[in-house]
């Protein structure tokens, strides 16, 4: 991109005004002292293409990606990387000079990097994982453990047929679990996931039976409003190590900002405050 162009980023969704991915970048535009500006873009399903090939040409060199569009955009893509394809959805766009599409998920990323920041101490393949909830989220989860080496992922969700279907993708390191019966399958874990909305404002509390958690288990629940749901309450009680959401959130958006940007960004204590306000 020319020098004289300010570079545009921005997050689309439809609908988008909820995200936080403003905040996000906003603050490290402003703390690197970046000429440059992220904003939100509402698109509807049926302009998707044809908007997404508009942004190239009129300055934007990426874009972040949330529902309803992340499957989609997969296959605008002229690159996808493997990482995508492996969960079958795209949360990041990077736009080339020749207004080509790189089509990435950095969600695992930030999944890996906030447990990382926020327990120093995770050593994931040292026991089984337990991650409840199938939906693109876990799947994103999922290929995150696999790639760490975690030796068993015990599968739990409401729906059977969802987890059964990432089984049948993901191999035999995946083993399902009756949703009755995943409070039982807490016992004898290293790293419990919650990648459901249950517990989240406004949504259904979380029914699943917490006594099998104790001290020396990593617990991460990706709700981050509230940022302390009774899930992490629960772990923090008896002395493990509970991790919120809001983490996976600022790290997945890294790699994005320092492709588009220039310069790789920290996620540091002043930008959770300032993505809270």
């Amino acid at each position: 991109m020319s020098a004289l162009k300010i570079p545009l980023a921005g997050v689309t969704g439809h609908p988008i005004a909820h995200s936080k991915s403003p905040q996000l970048h906003g603050h490290w535009l402003k703390a690197y002292a970046i000429k440059g500006h992220y904003i939100p873009i509402d698109i509807a399903p049926d302009d998707l293409e044809r908007s997404i090939r508009l942004l190239p040409t009129i300055g934007f060199v990426g874009l972040n990606v949330t529902l309803p569009h992340k499957e989609v955009v997969i296959d605008l893509a002229d690159e996808v990387t493997d990482r995508a394809r492996a969960i079958g959805a795209a949360n990041t766009l990077t736009f080339g000079s020749d207004g080509s599409i790189q089509a990435d998920n950095t969600d695992g990323y930030g999944f890996v990097h906030n447990l990382k920041q926020n327990a120093p101490d995770w050593a994931p393949t040292t026991g089984p994982a337990l991650v409840i909830g199938a939906g693109g989220a876990a799947r994103a989860v999922i290929v995150s453990l696999i790639d760490l080496g975690v030796p068993e992922i015990r599968l739990s969700n409401r729906t059977p047929k969802r987890a059964e279907q990432l089984r049948a993708e993901f191999g035999e390191t995946v083993k399902i679990v009756d949703w009755s019966e995943a409070g039982d399958a807490i016992e004898g874990t290293k790293t419990v996931v919650n990648t459901t909305a249950l517990g989240m404002v406004g949504k259904p509390e979380m029914t699943i039976p917490l006594d099998a958690l104790s001290a020396g288990m990593v617990v991460n629940d990706l709700v981050y409003t509230p940022l302390q749901t009774p899930f992490l309450k629960a772990a923090s009680a008896v002395g493990a190590t509970a991790v919120d959401g809001l983490g996976m959130l600022l790290h997945q958006g890294v790699p994005g900002f320092e492709r588009w940007f220039g310069t790789r960004p920290e996620v540091t204590d002043e930008l959770r405050a300032a993505v809270l306000k």
